[in-house]
């Protein structure tokens, strides 16, 4: 009989074991990234692990989506690579003085994504559309797949990484291949234990038991250890000047943006997985919140890792339990287990990693090549190239909506029509259809004949909508034109506040209260 444990979800039933395994299986998962992304960014492999503990645990106690796995990530260690370099150039310091910077950096990034919570603006995910969701989630499956390439090198003579051949490269492909094989066909045996955690005990129990030379993850620490106690407390140590703000203002809102970033597209992309729905306001805060005490603790900060997070959905959590027994147990490893975690295979993460990719790319998307608009497609290959080429996610989404955009705005620019006809009385009417903005000015100011109209015009806008500004003046300037030319112009079916913004507004518009719209124009308030 299943066991069921409710935390923070009254909703929600949750399968005690289930949550527990796989939370124990993203912690082993946890840490060869943790300890890679703080080597990236020129640290030491106990800030990515510290950071992983205080961003997991707290995101997955206060999130807005149970089951998203959260710690230290590529995305955010990139960052700080730009960052370190600056200070270098700029700023006089020594190695433990950058790691201070660091920590105020992160505080700070905490601060505006708190910012970006309370202004309610993580909503504005909705805005990100399916080929950018594509393009994301293919670009990261291909990002995540070729970073495992990496252990299927060893270092040569010379110092420098070179390919595996022979019988270490047969033994590594052999195990690799195992792990996937059992992570692949156990559920359908059995799901007593999650396979991602199977197929890392076995390949474990056949490396140790048969005494194989193979990489472990002592072998990523370049000599380091995990070893370590409790996150020590730190108030970041540097100089509280206009100067040091400059310098760490840019790269706090870039980390801000891109942490924000993808743990809202992770989240979204959960909720497709799981069909259920998170909360994106709320994920704002428990990420502030955070990144805070990460920087107060010796973390490097993070955000959603959407591999983890895919590990801990298919191994069946669902609900922040299996978050919580994430952190604690990757803190446990820390303090009293690290000597057991350093002799893991990465041969069994890396069978790991290689699945979450295959899971993670879209296949679907594939079969849609041929159905998509041509200008989807292009936008998914672009952001997928730029997610791959620049490992810039937040890059990536940014460039994907910009072309979206503009494609919406010009397809809906060249929408805009006019129908005209002259009735019995000799008076021309001109009935608009489509949206009047500032893409359309243009083609809505070519519709009208003013040195040839009669001398009283009507224009219907039953069938548009004036959506900003540009639209308001582009109707202040045809009015004015048709006035010039001593001609009487009415506007029919405005909304309110179009009338109020609109110049002389009183004389040239018929006022029908039953028939008007309500709508109202985007930049209302700021005209007023």
């Amino acid at each position: 009989m299943k066991k069921y444990f409710n935390l923070f979800d009254l909703n929600q039933k949750v399968d005690y074991k289930n949550e527990v395994l796989s939370g124990l299986t993203v912690a082993i998962a946890l840490v060869p990234e943790a300890i890679a992304f703080a080597l990236l960014a020129g640290l030491s492999p106990l800030t990515g692990l510290y950071a992983a503990f205080t961003i997991g645990l707290i995101t997955s106690i206060f999130g807005g989506r149970p089951g998203m796995i959260s710690g230290a990530t590529g995305a955010v260690a990139v960052v700080f690579i730009g960052m370190i370099i600056e200070l270098k150039s700029k700023v006089d310091v020594t190695g433990d003085q950058i790691v201070q910077y660091i920590f105020a950096t992160v505080v700070l990034a905490g601060i505006i994504q708190m910012l970006i919570g309370f202004l309610r603006l993580g909503k504005f995910i909705r805005l990100v559309p399916h080929s950018v969701m594509y393009g994301f989630v293919n670009g990261l499956a291909i990002v995540i797949f070729m970073s495992q390439m990496n252990y299927f090198k060893s270092r040569g003579a010379s110092g420098e990484l070179e390919w595996m051949t022979g019988t270490p490269l047969l033994i590594m492909l052999g195990l690799v291949l195992l792990t996937m094989v059992i992570i692949w066909g156990l559920p359908k045996i059995t799901k007593i234990i999650p396979s991602s955690l199977a197929a890392i005990l076995v390949i474990a129990f056949i490396t140790i038991g048969f005494g194989l030379d193979v990489s472990t993850v002592k072998d990523t620490l370049d000599g380091g250890s995990i070893e370590g106690g409790f996150p020590p407390f730190n108030v970041p140590q540097v100089p509280i000047t206009w100067d040091t703000l400059l310098i760490i203002l840019p790269y706090a809102v870039i980390m801000a943006g891109v942490g924000l970033i993808e743990s809202l597209l992770t989240l979204n992309l959960i909720d497709e997985i799981t069909q259920t729905r998170g909360r994106t306001n709320k994920e704002c805060f428990p990420t502030r919140r955070s990144s805070d005490l990460t920087g107060f603790f010796s973390g490097m900060g993070g955000c959603a890792m959407i591999g983890q997070s895919l590990i801990n959905i298919s191994s069946g959590a669902r609900a922040r339990l299996s978050g919580i027994v994430a952190a604690i147990a990757l803190l446990l490893f820390i303090m009293f287990s690290s000597g057991l975690v350093e002799q893991l295979p990465m041969a069994a993460l890396t069978g790991l990693m290689i699945m979450v990719s295959i899971g993670t790319f879209e296949w679907a998307s594939l079969r849609t090549f041929n159905k998509m608009p041509k200008i989807d497609i292009f936008v998914m290959l672009v952001v997928m190239f730029v997610t791959v080429y620049f490992h810039n996610l937040a890059l990536a989404v940014l460039v994907g909506v910009i072309i979206s955009s503009l494609t919406f705005a010009w397809e809906n620019a060249t929408r805009i029509r006019a129908r005209k006809k002259i009735d019995e009385d000799g008076v021309k009417h001109y009935e608009i259809y489509g949206p009047l903005f500032f893409g359309s000015v243009s083609i809505f100011n070519e519709k009208f004949d003013i040195a040839n109209d009669p001398e009283e015009v009507v224009i219907d806008f039953s069938e548009s909508r004036v959506v900003d500004m540009s639209g308001i003046e582009a109707l202040n300037k045809l009015t004015e034109l048709y006035q010039k030319a001593g001609k009487k112009i009415h506007l029919k079916h405005l909304s309110q506040d179009c009338r109020k913004l609109l110049k002389n507004a009183d004389k040239i518009i018929d006022v029908n209260v039953l028939e008007d719209p309500t709508y109202k124009v985007m930049a209302d308030e700021l005209a007023n």
